[in-house]
């Protein structure tokens, strides 16, 4: 299986054709996954965190229609997939395997559009740290699953900066800072420099206003370290923006 940094988008993304027809025939393009791993931006917890399998949604946002918290996806028993990952963590490192949580927007927002059957178990695991080459090693760890089947998906979005954000149109003209920070990292992908992409916040121009916190760009460290050479530029399978923000999205091999 591939791994895959995708942007998920806010509820209303389940309503937008044009980005949806994109991560819908993205995901008819892959193989078909026996299980996903998902490491979703709406979820910071250190030691390394587990959703449970069967648990409700969390509807993590506020201020949009109702028909968005009556959603749901319901996806099969995970247990067995949670298990193995808890046992690919090293010793002495705890997996604080959740009772309760269900998957975030993050998580089901996407994979509501991208599999919309809700027919292949999921596990969403929390991001424990900002720091990119600890993400790249956790990233490197789960690599095995990716022989077993699983697909290992970092998402959050290229760009993030709600505050700075003037109008929230799906076609709002995306500001200079957001197309800045899309095109050193696109450019960064396509050279599969690792290096450049985790030095954003001296790199990366249009910063701090592309991403005035992490939790959004950094998931892509999880799918990079995921990749069979962290150097591989992969395939950037989305582009353009939505409400300003870039949703950049990267298939690794």
């Amino acid at each position: 299986m591939p791994a895959l940094f995708i942007g998920h988008g806010a509820p209303p993304l389940l309503d937008d054709p044009i980005w949806s027809a994109e991560l819908n025939g993205w995901a008819r393009d892959l193989p078909a996954p026996k299980a996903i791993l998902i490491v979703s931006a709406h979820w910071e917890s250190a030691p390394v965190s587990l959703s449970a399998s069967g648990a409700e949604l969390v509807y993590d946002f506020g201020g949009f229609a109702p028909k968005y918290y009556n959603m749901r996806y319901d996806t099969p028993d995970s247990t067995a997939l949670a298990a193995r990952i808890a046992a690919m963590m090293p010793t002495g490192q705890p997996v604080h395997q959740h009772r309760s949580r269900g998957l975030d927007h993050g998580a089901w927002v996407p994979l509501k559009i991208m599999f919309p059957e809700a027919d292949i178990p999921v596990v969403q695991m929390s991001l424990p740290t900002e720091d990119p080459a600890t993400l790249m090693a956790l990233g490197e760890r789960l690599r095995p699953l990716r022989d077993e089947g699983v697909l290992i998906i970092g998402s959050g979005f290229l760009t993030h900066g709600l505050p700075f954000l003037k109008e929230f149109r799906i076609e709002a003209a995306p500001p200079g800072w957001s197309t800045d920070f899309d095109a050193w990292a696109a450019e960064a992908l396509a050279r599969g420099d690792v290096d450049e992409l985790a030095q954003y916040r001296t790199k990366a121009p249009g910063m701090p206003y592309a991403h005035p916190t992490a939790e959004h760009y950094t998931p892509l460290f999880v799918t990079l370290g995921a990749a069979n050479k962290s150097d591989d530029p992969g395939e950037q399978k989305i582009d353009g923006f939505w409400m300003g923000l870039s949703k950049r999205s990267l298939q690794v091999a």
